[in-house]
This record gives structure tokens, C-alpha cells and sequence, in this order.
């Protein structure tokens, strides 16, 4: 019960502050990209091609590399998104990540990959 309530705690931090950045001019632009990224992203994770590993970025998890820009346009839009939380709340930009891929393993779908801390990675 302990670790749900510090879930939804976290959670609710987490959305106040993407609606506090999305309130910016440049916010609106990254949200808008990143959700018309969401398709083809969800598909290269339904895939196996990529997964999320263990600092809130997606990562390449066979040889073939389909679609690099669009997984590198994903990453470079994350960092902006942590690294404006991380101005806002005073924490270091990687505990941001940290956390946001902790939040994405909850959501995530069953069949896609994830990366633990230790490195190693497991299909849900």
C-alpha cells in the first residue's frame, strides 16, 4: 500500500509538472511531437526492435535500426522534457529519467522490453 500511495504521489508530481511545462509555447510543440511519435514508436516496440531502458530513453534491442530518426527525435524530446523538470523541482535530470522509466515500466504493455537498473533487460 505504501509503494502504490508513493506511486500516485510521484504520479501526481510528474503530471502537474508535464502540464506546468506543457504550459510553454515550446512545451506545446515537444507534447504535440512526442504524441504524434506514439504510433510508430508503440510499433517498434510491439516489434522487439525497441525498448525502454532504465534511464527513460528508448533503446535499440536487435541489429537492424529502422527508423532512427524518429527514435532519436523521441530521445532528444525526453531530455528536453526531464531536463525542464529537473529546473522546475531540483532534482538531477537523470533521477527525472530515472523515475519517468519506472513510471513507463508501470504502463507499459505486456510483450514489449525493459530495461532494469542493473542492465539487464525482460520482456513483460
Amino acid at each position: 500500500m505504501h509503494k502504490n500511495l508513493f506511486f500516485s504521489s510521484f504520479l501526481f508530481v510528474f503530471i502537474a509538472c508535464m502540464l506546468f511545462i506543457v504550459s510553454s509555447v515550446h512545451s506545446a510543440d515537444i507534447k504535440e511531437r512526442m504524441a504524434g511519435r506514439i504510433p510508430a514508436i508503440d510499433a517498434l516496440k510491439d516489434q522487439g526492435i525497441i525498448g525502454e531502458n532504465s534511464k527513460g530513453f528508448l533503446e535499440y534491442r536487435t541489429a537492424s535500426k529502422p527508423q532512427q530518426q524518429l527514435v532519436a527525435d523521441e530521445n532528444s524530446d525526453r531530455a528536453l522534457v526531464y531536463e525542464a523538470i529537473s529546473r522546475q523541482q531540483g532534482a538531477p535530470v537523470a533521477l527525472v529519467g530515472e523515475r519517468r522509466a519506472k513510471m513507463i515500466v508501470e504502463n507499459g504493455r505486456a510483450g514489449q522490453w525493459f530495461q532494469k537498473t542493473d542492465g539487464t533487460w525482460y520482456k513483460k
